[in-house]
């Protein structure tokens, strides 16, 4: 395409591919990695005029279509993608990418090969050596897309864990729906959810991860988050915001600053403690307080 320096077998990441040509002023485009997947690639952005060239990534690409449509050539077909459409591009696939019509707004992945199988033989609870492989480049499927929403809105409010959790369980509905394998039965968890659960309630101030979780339990990450939304109706990291609500609660009416409750109570700042309190109290944390001394 027109400015293009890359060539249509380079192999490139999405950086570069990003880089070959200019955004245009009414475009956005938010570049991050996340730590807490050895440095995985993420965009969040909004293109009305960029078309990518044809390349080829040695990474897959997985995210999803939240505004308007994308086209791009994929497998010798034309793909088109809208609204809750997800996108899974396996590695070496050849594609492009450009709007379709006023423009489209993504949120995309690029996690390794490695990564992926590590994360198939979590769901299937068997070794996978076979690289996961998506038959469909362009599938509708809202819930996982909404996943892929959730994990970028985590990492924007700097809360690890649940971006952490929840793209996870966007990469295991990817896997699970959209690839040729199913997870494999598993027997009652409650006694090693119940640990989880204890080591939450002993150090819910502290900076907890799902590996911690899924040590204590003995159990991979995604068959410990599925084994806990199947003993309690919810996610890890939802259980144990539950946990630092309560003990923020007893902080406030004890008189303690919502900022101070908020750093003695694991929360990333009192902005999050206000967010996560006002869900579930329907109040902020300093209208609570100020409930309690008049």
């Amino acid at each position: 395409m027109p400015g293009s320096m890359i060539g249509p077998m380079d192999s490139v990441t999405q950086e570069q591919a990003m880089a070959a040509e200019p955004l245009a002023g009414s475009e956005r485009a938010r570049f991050f990695t996340a730590s807490g997947f050895d440095g995985l690639e993420c965009l969040e952005a909004t293109f009305r005029t960029h078309r990518y060239a044809l390349h080829i990534h040695e990474t897959y690409a997985i995210g999803g279509i939240f505004a308007g449509c994308e086209t791009w050539l994929a497998r010798g077909v034309q793909r088109y993608g809208g609204p809750g459409d997800l996108c899974l591009v396996n590695p070496e696939d050849v594609h492009d990418g450009e709007p379709y019509g006023a423009g489209y707004r993504y949120r995309m992945t690029y996690p390794s090969v490695e990564m992926m199988r590590r994360m198939a033989s979590e769901i299937a609870g068997r070794p996978v050596t076979e690289t996961p492989f998506f038959p469909e480049p362009v599938v509708h499927d809202p819930d996982t897309v909404a996943l892929f929403a959730e994990a970028f809105a985590a990492q924007a409010r700097g809360d690890a864990l649940a971006m952490d959790e929840l793209l996870l369980r966007a990469y295991g509905s990817c896997l699970i729906r959209h690839a040729a394998f199913r997870p494999a039965e598993t027997a009652s968890d409650s006694g090693r959810i119940a640990r989880v659960t204890q080591l939450m309630r002993d150090r819910y101030a502290e900076e907890l991860s799902l590996d911690d979780f899924a040590a204590e339990a003995g159990l991979s990450r995604h068959h410990l988050i599925r084994a806990f939304r199947r003993e309690l109706r919810m996610t890890p990291h939802a259980y144990l915001l539950s946990l630092r609500v309560q003990a923020a609660r007893r902080r406030l009416r004890a008189g303690e600053a919502p900022a101070e409750v908020a750093a003695a109570t694991g929360f990333c700042d009192q902005a999050h403690l206000t967010h996560a309190f006002k869900a579930r109290l329907g109040v902020a944390p300093g209208a609570y307080r100020a409930g309690f001394h008049l």
